[in-house]
Order: structure tokens, then sequence, then C-alpha cells
């Protein structure tokens, strides 16, 4: 039995439970339904196993092939991560996997090392914040075109522009999306983040002036959940109507979270 409290009217549900309630089937669906409609579910203290997490996975969608079955670790320590200073990307707000036509759909994170400093994890909802635009603004968002670049985002997060880092940088081909993702649902998100470089065909000035106001727009506090870390905490967010970010911390903090990924099942549209 679990018990569902909503942390704020936007975004976020509180979910209580063990860990074999957690792991039900019928509860799983339950879950995944209620991640599609409230962005980010938080589970106080729930400490699964990594191999329980990964199950849960599994229940709740298709589980990408990455890390050590089913877990990357998301960490600033090189021995565990070759590429960990491209984590900094991470305090900046982003959607995962705008590089890919088909974005990945969601992400399982559970705190196992904490940073004494900083390490807060923020999300913020898509779909509410385009809903909550204004009609003058949505007509003018109608068939926009982004260009999203992988290099741009590290730039933008202050990534060291080593020769082998530019040349992996570029390695990563630029994709277009439509600004306003229309989901199959019916529902629309804006796709923003440190990633979207430019509005297709529009002045520079004028399209970073846009991008940077739709930005602005979605993080607003209405918006907004903001979770403080306890060891044994898991969150699942949904990656195609939530951006989200840490909040820098010491390279050297030790932090450590296990991170399971579900595959994508819908194209930008």
């Amino acid at each position: 039995m679990i018990q569902v409290t909503n942390l704020t009217p936007a975004i976020g549900s509180r979910v209580e439970g063990t860990p074999g309630d957690i792991l039900n089937p019928e509860t799983a669906a339950e879950l995944r339904k209620l991640l599609v409609e409230r962005g980010v579910l938080v589970f106080p203290e729930l400490n699964l196993t990594d191999e329980q997490q990964v199950e849960l996975a599994g229940l709740m969608g298709t589980v990408r092939d990455e890390g050590k079955k089913g877990i990357f670790k998301v960490t600033l320590d090189e021995e565990a991560n070759a590429r960990a200073e491209y984590l900094k990307g991470s305090w900046l707000w982003h959607m995962d996997g705008t590089h890919d036509d088909i974005p990945v759909f969601g992400s399982l994170l559970t705190g196992r090392v904490l940073s004494k400093e900083g390490g807060q994890t923020g999300f913020a909802n898509s779909y509410a914040a385009y809903e909550a635009l204004s009609p003058e603004m949505k007509a003018r968002l109608e068939g926009l075109k982004v260009v999203h670049s992988f290099k741009t985002s590290m730039e933008r997060a202050g990534v060291t522009p080593t020769d082998a880092n530019v040349a992996y940088w570029n390695g990563v081909a630029d994709k277009t999306h439509s600004l306003v993702w229309t989901h199959k649902c019916g529902r629309k998100s804006l796709v923003v983040g440190c990633h979207a470089s430019h509005v297709v065909g529009m002045d520079r000035a004028e399209s970073d002036a846009l991008l940077a106001e739709l930005l602005d727009w979605v993080t607003q506090p209405q918006f907004l959940y903001w979770h403080g870390w306890t060891p044994g905490d898991m969150l699942i967010w949904d990656n195609t109507g939530v951006l989200h970010r840490a909040t820098p911390y010491p390279l050297d903090s030790g932090r450590m979270m296990h991170r399971t990924t579900l595959v994508g099942e819908e194209a930008f549209a």
C-alpha cells in the first residue's frame, strides 16, 4: 500500500511505501501514470538496492543498457566516470537526449553518497509552463524550430575546451527540434535548456532573447520542485516534460548518485 502526497500544485508527488509495495507490478503501473501526470516522484529514504531499482525501472518501461547492469554512476570522480567533467553540464537547466531523435522517457536516481554543500536537484514542469503562456506567445512560438547543440551546452557549462574535448563535442551532431513539442497524448511542452543554441531562421540577437525569456519562464517558482537529498532517497522524473539541474557542489565531494534510465518511446514532434 502506497501513500501519495502532492508536493506543489504544478509538479512533484511524494510516494511512501515499502520496497515490496513499490515493486508490485500493479503499483508500478500506477506510478507510471502518476509520473506522467506529476512530472516527478519522490520516494524518501526508500533505500532500494541497485537490483531493485533496475527491477522497478523494468516494470515502468524499458531499461537502457548503460553503466553496469543498468546502473550509471553520476559522479565527478573520474575513477568511477571517465567523462566526469561533462557532468558540470548538469548544473544548468536541461533535458536529456536532445541530441537524439527520441529522447529518454525518464530516469530513476538514488542518492548513495551526498555532498555536504550543494547538490540539490531542481525540476521544472515545461508542460505547465507552456499551458500558462499567453495566447499571443503561443501563437508566436507555433512552428518555430530550435537547433540543439551538445557543444553549446558544454561551453555554457564551462567544461575545459581541450583538443580532445572539442573533438568529442564536434562528433555529436546537432539536432533540430520543434520549440513546442506536441506529444501524442495532445499535451504540449517547451523544448528548451542549456543545449538550445538558436532558433532556425531568426536573427541571433532575437533568438538569444527569446530562448532566454522562455527558459526564465519555465523555471519560475510556480513550476519548480527542489529536492534536498537524504541518503537512500530515490527520485523518478519524466524527461519528456520536465527540465532538471543540480546545484553546483565541490568536485572532490565524493557525491555519488546511481541512475537507471528508461528508453524513449516518442520522437520529438
